[in-house]
């Protein structure tokens, strides 16, 4: 899938996400508000499930492009999960400063066309994150059990399936490096039920390094060679129950 059309299905999702915020408030009727003591305490906690999509933003070697017409590109996103620790500090009425620790597991595949060709291999990476984000989460007026929110912040991930030594048997010749740091924005809605709240959270990950380790694999440079840059990008849909 080219890249262009891989930024519109994303695009979309978020004008799909704020579409459905704006049909929700705007169906609300009047109704008696679930209480919500566990919102208003200084700090509370719960835990979260969520599904991802890992991405790479990668932008090809020219030099190598223009000798080799080999050019690399995510073809297919893949899903993949999330599982949270929510603490939630709540400062003032409108403000969380949120701390999310925990995991995340995904792929990406990274093909390369010749000549506008398919190439005969692609490369799978796989990632298995420990991530720590810390974000700010501002949030609108409560109307009856529904209270929308943006977020926004910065998330330190490690891979621990990063950085592996080339296996021969394995027919993987690109390495990423294990740690980066990411900045997040996103927008949710926050449902009151009657004994927990649950918030469905829409959320783009971009990472700041460039994370493609230097070396390549011995008889197959041009694997990496094709390679400039490569940042890392992640959207997740996130369910957390507080």
């Amino acid at each position: 899938m080219p890249e262009s059309v891989k930024n519109r299905i994303l695009y979309i999702s978020f004008l799909l996400m704020f579409f459905l915020i704006t049909v929700t408030l705007s169906g609300q009727k009047e109704k008696p508000m679930n209480r919500s003591w566990y919102d208003e305490k200084l700090l509370h906690f719960g835990f979260s499930l969520g599904f991802n999509t890992m991405d790479f933003n990668i932008t090809p070697s020219q030099e190598y492009l223009e000798a080799d017409s080999l050019y690399p590109e995510v073809t297919r996103l893949n899903p993949g999960i999330n599982i949270q620790i929510v603490t939630d500090l709540h400062p003032s009425k409108y403000i969380d400063i949120r701390f999310l620790p925990g995991v995340s597991f995904g792929q990406r595949n990274v093909r390369y066309y010749k000549n506008q060709v398919l190439y005969n291999q692609q490369q799978r990476l796989e990632s298995s994150f420990m991530e720590f984000p810390l974000l700010v989460k501002y949030k609108g007026d409560r109307l009856n059990n529904v209270r929308p929110y943006v977020i926004g912040g910065l998330n330190y991930r490690y891979d621990l399936a990063g950085k592996k030594e080339f296996d021969e048997e394995r027919p993987v010749y690109l390495r990423v490096k294990r740690s980066d740091l990411y900045f997040e924005t996103g927008a949710g809605l926050d449902f009151y039920l009657m004994y927990f709240k649950l918030s469905v959270e829409l959320k783009m990950s971009n990472g700041i390094r460039n994370i493609i380790v230097d070396d390549a694999a011995p008889g197959h440079q041009e694997f990496r060679n094709a390679i400039d840059k490569m940042r890392s990008q992640i959207w997740v849909l996130a369910f957390h129950f507080e």
